[in-house]
């Protein structure tokens, strides 16, 4: 089973959250345990952003075992379709298309997101599983 990894749950382990550091923590364990771990350019540039040099980012994703997977063109337009979709439900523009262009390459690549921004991807990408580590 591969599992695409949001950036929360990323940031909650890298920074010691601590509110959802363990629970993401065993999140992470237990989807390594079920198959691989991917991310997107995205995030993996979100991450990088918390870290001086952003190369460090690197190495810390190795060590969780996150493999760089870039997005496809049909993700990038599935994403397209999601944001046309939230802004015609009279979404804020506050959300940005980052978020959409996460969960279509979770849809496209993975077999479920590990996220803890369950709603707003259970609404746009019903397609993919969601795994929630702040759900006990």
């Amino acid at each position: 089973m591969i599992t695409a990894v949001d950036t929360s749950v990323l940031l909650d382990v890298f920074g010691a959250d601590p509110t959802f550091l363990e629970r993401s923590r065993n999140a992470l364990r237990k989807a390594t345990a079920d198959g691989g771990l991917i991310a997107c350019e995205v995030v993996w540039a979100e991450v990088a952003g918390f870290f001086e040099p952003p190369a460090a980012a690197v190495e810390a994703m190795d060590q969780v075992g996150i493999a760089y997977d870039p997005m496809t063109r049909d993700a990038a337009l599935a994403a397209s379709v999601a944001w046309r979709r939230y802004r015609r439900r009279g979404g804020a523009r506050t959300r940005v298309i980052a978020d959409f262009l996460v969960g279509a390459h979770a849809a496209k690549r993975a077999d479920r997101l590990l996220t803890r921004d369950r709603g707003f991807y259970r609404s746009y990408f019903k397609e993919v599983s969601v795994f929630d580590p702040s759900r006990r």
